[in-house]
């Protein structure tokens, strides 16, 4: 069960290019973190894809999104090429597995993978919105998109 209120402000993860991604570098804007269960699945591409082709609607409500599974960097990188991700960063929770998964209450221990959802973070890192998902449900990014414009009134 996701608790609102949660700010995990301070935790860094390797993007796809191996790159430290630190979410208080994002403080100001609003952060969307997409979690998916696993790289090189259907539903976790078109979730991943849905966030690119919005990246920059995204951008113009003042929001980065990051995807965010267990895989580990290298399968990251050859599955954002895959996908043709140009803007979207998808952070690698690997090591130690689920780290960030378990801060915000969507680390499924007896798969050791990420449930799937989205967390909503405001300007300070205090989430504000959070929706979990089915496995194999495809998140609504119209939904997403709705929630993020609320969050700003």
């Amino acid at each position: 069960m996701i608790r609102k209120g949660k700010n995990p402000n301070g935790f860094t993860l390797p993007d796809q290019e191996g790159n430290d991604v630190n979410l208080s570098d994002y403080n100001g804007k609003f952060k969307l973190l997409s979690f998916h269960p696993l790289a090189w699945t259907s539903v976790c591409a078109k979730q991943m894809k849905a966030l690119e082709e919005h990246y920059d609607e995204l951008e113009e409500l003042n929001t980065v999104p990051f995807g965010i599974s267990v895989d580990p960097v290298p399968s990251k990188k050859a599955w954002s090429e895959h996908l043709g991700l140009k803007k979207l960063k998808i952070l690698s929770d690997f090591y130690p597995l689920g780290f960030v998964a378990k801060i915000m209450d969507v680390f499924i221990e007896s798969k050791g993978i990420s449930g799937r959802a989205n967390l909503l973070l405001d300007p300070e890192g205090k989430m504000v919105w959070a929706k979990e998902y089915d496995i194999p449900e495809l998140p609504d990014i119209e939904e997403v998109l709705a929630a993020v414009k609320e969050a700003q009134k």
